[in-house]
């Protein structure tokens, strides 16, 4: 059996539905992108909690999905020429569900380029900066006398935020008028910051209008409050 099989990570999280999309994940910033891209798309799936209390992550059924031991992951039986598919990583899983629904992810060249572009740049700059943040602000971090980790994380994640409020001046969203996989990406992470993380202030978050317009418009999507609370806790 391969090791990305379902049926190995079937042995601990069985599906009820095994004829759906099978999600592994937690609500966190990385997690709801997937859940949220699930209910914009009206995509049957099921949803499974990798509790990190107990571990779950680290599990060997789990760990045969994912290797890098990270939420999201799913496991789609319907995938490419009708095979079951196994897929990590939040961003891979996103372009991956557009392509597979047609929605979310332009069709035209430039702009889907344009798309993923800003989808990289949450993955590579937006998460892993407001995560240090969070740790050093929040988290044990918060307890080191020398705060010089925390305001340089600080600093990046507040150039983040002004890269991306010039991006949303006279625009609805990030792609324009468009709603796409990058504000799906993007958004949670900045309501983590100023929510979870309560590093408003720290980074001036009041500054940026064009940022709090479009993250309360983001949050009022009744998909993304659906996908906010998936998978359930407890």
């Amino acid at each position: 059996m391969p090791a990305s099989s379902p049926l190995t990570v079937a042995r601990k999280w069985p599906a009820r539905h095994p004829d759906r999309l099978q999600l592994y994940s937690l609500p966190t910033p990385n997690g709801v992108k997937v859940s949220i891209m699930l209910e914009e798309t009206g995509l049957p799936y099921e949803a499974h909690l990798v509790d990190f209390a107990t571990n779950d992550q680290n599990s060997p059924e789990f760990l045969s999905l994912n290797p890098n031991n990270k939420i999201p992951a799913i496991v789609d039986p319907h995938g490419p020429g009708g095979q079951p598919l196994a897929l990590f990583e939040s961003g891979a899983i996103l372009v991956y569900l557009a392509g597979k629904t047609g929605r979310l992810l332009p069709a035209e060249d430039a702009a889907r380029y344009e798309t993923l572009q800003w989808l990289m740049w949450q993955m590579g700059g937006v998460g892993p900066m407001f995560g240090q943040l969070g740790f050093f602000h929040k988290f044990a971090g918060k307890d080191y006398e020398d705060k010089r980790p925390r305001d340089r994380y600080a600093a990046e994640s507040r150039r983040l935020l002004a890269v991306l409020e010039q991006r949303l001046q006279g625009r609805d969203w990030i792609m324009g008028g468009e709603y796409t996989i990058a504000d799906i990406a993007v958004f949670p992470w900045v309501r983590n910051l100023v929510g979870f993380y309560e590093a408003g202030e720290l980074v001036g978050f009041d500054d940026f209008t064009n940022v709090q317009r479009a993250l309360a418009a983001f949050v009022a999507r009744p998909a993304v409050v659906r996908g906010l609370a998936i998978p359930k806790r407890g």
